[in-house]
């Protein structure tokens, strides 16, 4: 019987502090708790600022993204127009540079009817003044029979160097 009473002591003891030990722990999880839940909370109210702000920004990209798409399609109608422009400008210049040609050549070739119609001699002097381009122009538009007699009356040294010319 007294091993009977020492254990139901005994029993009795760790059972009450196990209570007591049993308490503090819930009360502990129970604070615990609380501070949990606050904290999901913020956490929670931190996801939805994000979600938000993730929206917004999403919007902002979309809108930006239309813009810049617009101003690009801007842009390349603008270059095609350069391009065209362009286009334009150089045949335009190649239309010119055709015109020119053909009105130095009828310019040349009435010049050259000028000087054919002259007395060799007077026409070598003139031609032998001329720039060597220009000498060489007139002395291509005119008949070989012209170009010998003009050649024949001017400086030896002036006549080579214009039938250098003429040969290349």
């Amino acid at each position: 019987m007294k091993y009977l009473i020492i254990i139901f002591l005994t029993c009795n003891i760790l059972y009450g502090e196990g209570s007591d030990k049993l308490f503090e722990c819930t009360k502990i999880f129970q604070d615990r708790k609380s501070e949990l839940l606050v904290e999901l909370e913020r956490i929670d109210e931190e996801k939805q600022a994000l979600e938000a702000l993730k929206t917004a920004t999403e919007e902002l990209l979309k809108k930006k993204k239309i813009a810049l798409d617009i101003k690009e399609e801007e842009i390349n109608k603008k270059y095609e127009e350069v391009n065209k422009k362009e286009a334009n400008i150089k045949k335009m210049l190649e239309e010119n540079k055709k015109i020119l040609k053909e009105l130095k050549t009828t310019k040349m070739s009435k010049l050259a009817q000028t000087y054919s119609k002259m007395k060799a001699a007077s026409a070598a002097n003139i031609i032998s003044n001329l720039d060597e381009e220009n000498a060489i122009t007139i002395l291509r538009e005119l008949k070989p029979k012209t170009v010998g007699q003009i050649l024949s009356k001017m400086n030896p040294k002036k006549a080579s160097t214009l039938t250098e010319l003429l040969a290349k």
